[in-house]
């Protein structure tokens, strides 16, 4: 018994290597009071919280994605300013990385890759918003530059979006991009729910 536990507990250890969890843009302005609020922004943090907790506990990466405003007219996370901040449900601690970007794509023109590598990450875990612009560009590049990703699909966020003047609503754009992106086989991304992951491991 003792040596089926021990056995288990490795297996476990092993699916974790090389392993890094992704938080993109979980940031005031995307909830409640904020200027530019999701739909279940609430749900989508709690969520997130829950797998950060996860990985802590197991001391496992962590990299925070913080997007902050740089092109002209934009209308949220404007550089110092309240909404900008990194949500208080995930606030990094002392260690965890934090990568300031200006684009969907967290790659694009950041350090991201370059310190992946450096800490020889090869599988990431994926959390944040908005699912049909950060964080699926950001999956996609992953993808490309070769890491195996799963998205944490309740642990992400989105609002509703228009199209040719009627409007998509924020649950069928959720479903729509994750379905995408999990496409051909879980081709781009592997998605699973909180409870489901925690479970997992």
């Amino acid at each position: 018994m003792i040596l089926l536990q021990q056995s288990v507990k490795a297996q476990q250890k092993t699916k974790m290597e090389n392993t890094a969890l992704l938080i993109i843009d979980v940031q005031n302005d995307y909830f409640p009071g904020g200027k530019m609020t999701l739909d279940s922004a609430d749900q989508a943090g709690e969520n997130t919280k829950r797998i950060l907790e996860y990985f802590r506990k197991k001391r496992l990466p962590v990299v925070h994605i913080m997007h902050v405003s740089a092109h002209e007219g934009a209308a949220f996370f404007l550089p110092d300013t309240p909404g900008a901040a990194i949500n208080s449900r995930v606030s990094p601690l002392a260690g965890e990385k934090i990568i300031v970007k200006h684009f969907p794509n967290s790659f694009r023109e950041t350090k991201l890759l370059e310190y992946l590598q450096s800490e020889k990450i090869k599988n990431l875990v994926i959390t944040g918003m908005m699912t049909d612009v950060c964080v699926e560009s950001t999956t996609r590049a992953a993808f490309d530059f070769g890491f195996t990703n799963t998205i944490i699909g309740d642990a992400t966020a989105t609002k509703d979006r228009e199209l040719n003047g009627q409007i998509v609503k924020a649950a069928e754009v959720q479903q729509s991009f994750l379905a995408g992106i999990s496409a051909l086989g879980n081709l781009y991304a592997r998605i699973i729910n909180t409870k489901d992951f925690i479970n997992d491991k």
